[in-house]
This record gives structure tokens, sequence and C-alpha cells, in this order.
């Protein structure tokens, strides 16, 4: 799994120290037995300091230092800018994974790449096999004010370098990003980056964070039993996943522009490395895409791509791509199979799971829809490294929900340990296991929400309503946030009726916020909505029936019901309370 840490450090004025304090030799013992023989890999992209930071670790550890680039310049007697002019990119691709195959082979030690090194397959299947991965992570500035110092960047050799770096980043970041620990690479002593390395790999290394098999968590639904893959490097693994459940299907991608750019090309390319022949759609980012007119348009695609009804559709993106593809799959021949990558922590933790897929209406959010289980989910938290932080938080709602609905010792858990899941820590992992393994289990016992699958709907009918009055416009408000208010709503709501503590709702609002996640309506940018309005929505909401309001609400912290038929009075006496408190 992949952590992420930021080693810029400060004297307690707050001015940056200009070098490390020495820290004895105990950590660097810790590490080394704890790697058990296994090398230490460092990628990124060019000007990332792998070089300088390698050699400095390399003493830290007692381990000896090799540069690739070296190496290889060493093995053909010429520089890689004379083996890029004489022989092009593609011979000293395979000479570099020749080299670094054989470097790795030989014995322990610091070994640092080349920038396009990680992104060949079977080069990063064998750094997996021997080493811990590190990925030294600079932002577009750093790396070029470092490059600019030095002629021999071939990659670089363009009339516009500055934009060529930019363009390999986006090419590169969401390879980078299935390393097993990233670290910030700013400008600064690289002591302080080592520091960091150390730190992270102790973390990772030790009892009960040692690199782990993928998790799988079993959807148990009869015939329709699938599993949910939660684990680092998935995408890279997605044909040889998407073989195992049919050999001769060909495959259908639906994704959106944004996610396109991120993962699209990894994903094709282990497909094409599994043989499977597929086709892709890209649809605008953002909830406007769960459309008629683009439901139509995508419906089109797969059937002029002539896909049968024996293929798999694939989602690869976050709720919106999800629910739309889900609802592709449905419809096409009358039913597809489909395969769910979700791509942000929301869907990796609910939507991707279950089975629900819906476009919207005008009338309202996911009101034209079917159930349809996906037959595989890949959760690849390495992806998660790429995601806005905005779209991170709005996922977590969706994580704090299951301590709300019926675990309060997991949501006392996230209280605890909210930073290190921010900061990609190995408890982002157990955190997205314990969400999906929750959901697993209700949808099993209730597949098509006829019972307690309601419950994990907590929040949503104050949320769903303040999308449809902010008319799913994403910059003011996205679903996640939606959700957070809902949930603190639903907690006030829940005390004001008497069934819950003020002391409870406090507390879910305080953790809520403490996360950076919005907690009451007023909050939502640009929305002058009454209380009538706000009504008025919920009564498009899908939970309305026979109508009469439903709701989820709360005895206390992870004790959640379902309440049919609640008073439209109170409903109505306390959204005119919410919008009128200070």
């Amino acid at each position: 799994m992949n952590e992420t840490v930021d080693p810029t450090l400060t004297e307690a004025s707050g001015a940056p120290l200009e070098a490390s304090v020495p820290r004895g030799e105990a950590l660097e013992r810790a590490v080394v037995r704890k790697l058990a023989g296994r090398s230490v890999v460092l990628v990124g992209m060019m000007g990332a300091g792998k070089t300088s930071v390698g050699k400095r670790l390399s003493v830290r550890l007692g381990l000896d230092f090799i540069d690739a680039d070296a190496a290889i310049e060493a093995a053909a007697g010429l520089t890689i800018p004379e083996i890029f002019a004489r022989h092009g990119e593609p011979h000293f691709r395979d000479g570099e994974r020749r080299v670094i195959s054989r470097l790795l082979g030989e014995r322990q030690r610091v070994l640092a790449t080349g920038g396009g090194a990680f992104m060949n397959k079977a080069t990063r299947e064998r750094i997996a096999e021997t080493s811990i991965s590190v990925w030294l992570k600079a932002d577009a500035d750093v790396l070029l004010r470092r490059v600019r110092k030095r002629s021999n960047r071939p990659m670089l050799n363009t009339p516009d370098p500055e934009d060529t770096l930019k363009r390999l980043m986006a090419e590169r970041y969401p390879i980078y990003a299935l390393a097993d620990v990233t670290v910030i690479s700013r400008d600064g002593p690289h002591e302080a980056v080592v520091d960091a390395i150390l730190d992270e790999l102790d973390r990772l290394l030790s009892v009960g964070h040692d690199i782990a098999p993928d998790t799988i968590v079993p959807v148990e639904l009869a015939e329709r039993r699938y599993d949910i893959h939660i684990g680092h490097n998935l995408l890279s693994r997605a044909g040889e996943f998407i073989r195992t459940l049919d050999p001769r299907a060909n495959c259908f991608i639906i994704t959106d522009r944004h996610l396109a750019d991120l993962h699209l090309r990894a994903l094709e390319t282990s497909l094409t490395e599994s043989q499977i022949r597929y086709s892709h759609y890209v649809i605008e980012p953002g909830e406007a895409s769960k459309s008629y007119d683009v439901f139509a348009q995508v419906c089109d695609a797969v059937i002029e791509a002539r896909m049968e009804r024996g293929d798999l559709i694939i989602a690869l993106g976050g709720g919106v791509v999800g629910d739309l593809a889900g609802f592709v799959a449905s419809c096409i021949r009358r039913g597809m199979r489909f395969v769910q990558i979700p791509t942000s922590v929301l869907a990796q933790v609910d939507s991707s799971v279950g089975g629900k897929t819906a476009i919207n209406s005008p009338h309202g959010k996911n009101l034209v829809g079917a159930f349809h289980q996906p037959s595989l989910v890949l959760a690849d938290t390495g992806v998660l490294q790429t995601l806005d932080p905005r779209e991170f938080r709005a996922g977590y709602a969706e994580i704090a929900k299951y301590g709300l609905i019926d675990d309060a010792a997991f949501f006392g858990w996230l209280e605890q340990n909210w930073r290190s899941i921010f900061a990609f820590g190995p408890e982002l992992a157990e955190a997205i296991r314990v969400s999906c393994r929750s959901k697993a289990a209700v949808v099993a016992r209730d597949e098509t929400e006829q019972g307690d699958r309601a419950l994990l709907n907590l929040g949503h009918t104050f949320g769903h309503a303040l999308e449809a009055l902010n008319n799913f416009d994403t910059s003011r408000l996205v679903h996640g946030e939606g959700v957070a208010i809902g949930m603190a709503c639903a907690f006030r709501f829940s005390a004001r009726l008497g069934h819950a503590s003020a002391g409870d709702a406090a507390r879910v609002e305080a953790h809520l916020a403490d996360v950076g996640l919005p907690t009451r309506i007023r909050q939502v940018p640009g929305l002058e909505a009454s209380a009538e309005q706000i009504l008025d929505a919920m009564f498009q909401d899908k939970k309305v029936s026979r109508g009469a309001l439903t709701f989820i609400l709360a005895r206390g912290i992870g004790q959640s019901f379902i309440a049919k038929g609640v008073p439209v009075e109170d409903v109505r006496a306390f959204l005119a309370a919410e919008l009128s408190s200070t």
C-alpha cells in the first residue's frame, strides 16, 4: 500500500533546518532487518533526486548503491543521450529492463532508476518480487529548476521542454503511485528526505504492516457472488483478473476525460498484455453525465463496437462513471456483465459495491436505474494518490458512514486514525476493507433494499435534496460533501426528536469538520433555498413511500434505524431552524 509523507523539517520557530538531527543507528538497523534481504528501489521523474538521495540512503543502511543509468552506460560504452541518438528509445528501454533485472538479482542494494523504468510492467513486477519501491514525488516547478541545470536529458530534447515534462508527469504519476511508499521531494537538505524514507520503510515493514497480498472481500449473492479485491498495483493487473472471468470476452471501457488522462493507458496496456480486445468511450467528468442523452450515446457506442451479451463493460472511474456504466450494462442486450474499477474513495467503499446503478432525472438524483451486480470489483488503493484532496475528503464521508450506522468502535478508530488515512498510510486500506466488508454484509442480507440496506442511505435524504437544488453543480457541492452535511443533519434531527443525545450529534459534527467536510446546509456556496424548497426536493427522493418521508435516524453513534412516515411538520421545523442558525 502506498504511503505519502512530506519530509519538510522546521525548527520550533518555524525556520527550516539546515541539516537533519542525528538519529543514531537503531532505526537503520531495524529497517535493514525488516527488509529481510530485499533491495530499496527509488523511482520517479528526472530531477526528483533519486541519485543524491539514494547515495545517502545507502550509507545510512550500510548497503551498496548503484544508479541504473550509470550501469547502462557502462554496459553499452555510450552515454544515454548517445544511446537514444544511435538506437532510439525502444532499444534503450529494453536494455534498461534487462540491466535492472540483473542488478536486482545480484544482491541487496539501494537502486536509483531512470524516470521511465517503472513504466515497464516487467520491471515493476521484478521490483515487486525483490524489493521495496519508493517514489520520490516532486512538483513540476521543483523538477524544472533541477533539470535545467543539466543538459543530458534526452526525453527533454524538444522545442518546449516544460510542456514535455508536464506531459510526462501526467503519463507517469499514476504509475509511480503504484510504488510501496511515496515521499515528497522538495528543495532542501537531502538528509530530510532520507529521514522520511527511513521512517516510512520502518512503518511499512513493521509487524502487521508488511507487504501483504491483496485483501479479498466476498459479496455472497448465491450464483451472482463476486469478490472485491483491495490492494495496490491492481490496475496494471486488471487483464489477468478479467481473463479469469472469461478468457474469450471482449471489453468495453467507460471512463471520463480526466480519468482517461490518468489511468486509461495503464488499463489498456494490461488488457493488451492479456490479449483482450477492447474499445472505450470517454464522457465528460461530473454528475451532468448521468443524463438520458449521455446514457443513449454510450449505449449506441457499445452496440457499434459489436459487443455481445457475453462480453464485459468496464467502469473505470468514480461514482458517476460506475453508476452510468452499470446501468448501461444492465440494459444492453438485456444485461451484460460488468467490472467495477473504482478510482475514488467514495466509489471504492460504496458505489462500486452492491449493484445499484442509475442515471439522474431533472426531478432528482438516481431516479432511473436498476439493480445490476458487477462480476468483479478491483479497488486499487494506489490510484487514490491521484485524487484531488477535495474528492478524497468527500469520499471519506462514506467511510465515516459505516461507523455511524452500526459500528461505534470503527467510528472511534476513525477519530484516532483519520490523519494516517489522509496521509495514505496502511490505515487507508484497512478503512476501505472494513467499509467494503460492512456493505457486503448488508447487500448479502438485502440485495434490493427491501429492509435494512436502507440504512446505507444515512444522510442521503438531506444530501440528495441539496444536490438537486444545486443542479448537481459539483463546483459547489460534490456528493460526499452532501452526505457529510446530511449525516450531521440526521444526527441533529435525531437529537431534536429525542432519539439521540446532543453530545453524539456534536461529536459527529466535530469529526466531520475536523477532516474538512461541511456539516451545515448554509455551507453550500450560493444555495438560497427555503425550508419548503428543501422539503419539496426531499419528496422526489427514492426513499419516499406512498407520499411519506423515510429518514435514517440514530439513537446514538453506531445505532442508526429506519424511520418511516416522519411527520412533515417536524422536518419543516428542523429545516427552518437549521437555516436560521448561526
